[in-house]
């Protein structure tokens, strides 16, 4: 019964924070008034404090409230009280890395899954909705004890996906990187989001929103297009078995 949008990225081009996706916001949540619980782990240069300063006018625009974890002095009992939870990004690795700390993994996984709690992520909150963080874009500043995450997609995505390479760039493209996950993880495969695009996930379905196709790597060099507001199974991308 898992319910969640997984976006690319808190912008889109020049637009401000999170403005692009209102619709993608209200398509989860229903317009049903409710608290949300914020996550910002992913913050590294700049407080919790900070962070959700950022995001609570966004969602008490759209008429939801939204209060931070760090504000709770039990965590976990705060997971288990939350109506939604959204999960911001930052860096994946500080983000897995404190989840994993306070015990809440295993907890909001289960909430999400099974107890049909809506879960709004983007950046690295996208990354940590997937099996595990491999396809994160993100350097690993920290070391969690597990690359292990939510497990709320069977596949991986990419998000803040970037085709190409810019001008006087000799590293690898965005495309050989995912090639090279794929060669060394030939049973599965994964969902690259540009800016802007979002994943919806509704039971066992999903749709991609945005005004941009996603990218379903599945093989090396083998790359099919996944159509915005085109419905699919969940199953259809290969994950982890």
């Amino acid at each position: 019964m898992t319910n969640a949008l997984l976006m690319s990225s808190s912008r889109m081009g020049q637009q401000g924070y999170l403005s692009h996706a209102h619709e993608q916001i209200h398509r989860l949540l229903q317009h049903k008034h409710q608290e949300i619980l914020f996550i910002p782990y992913a913050a590294v240069s700049f407080s919790f404090d900070e962070f959700e300063k950022i995001v609570q006018p966004v969602f008490e625009s759209l008429g939801y409230t939204l209060k931070s974890i760090h504000h709770f002095s039990d965590p976990i009992a705060a997971v288990n009280q939350a109506q939604a939870i959204a999960v911001g990004g930052g860096n994946t690795f500080a983000l897995l890395k404190r989840l994993y700390d306070a015990q809440l993994i295993d907890l909001i996984s289960q909430r999400v899954k099974h107890d049909n709690l809506p879960y709004i992520g983007w950046s690295a909150g996208s990354n940590i909705a997937t099996p595990s963080i491999r396809t994160t874009n993100d350097m690993p500043i920290v070391q969690p004890p597990s690359f292990r995450a939510l497990n709320l997609t069977p596949f991986q995505i990419n998000p803040h996906f970037i085709s190409g390479k810019p001008v006087g760039h000799n590293g690898e493209s965005r495309e050989e990187r995912l090639n090279e996950f794929l060669t060394l993880n030939p049973n599965e495969e994964l969902l690259a989001l540009y800016e802007g695009t979002a994943l919806l996930i509704e039971n066992n379905q999903a749709t991609v929103l945005g005004d941009k196709n996603a990218l379903w790597f599945k093989a090396p060099n083998q790359i099919d297009e996944i159509k915005t507001n085109q419905q699919f199974p969940l199953n259809m991308i290969k994950g982890v078995e």
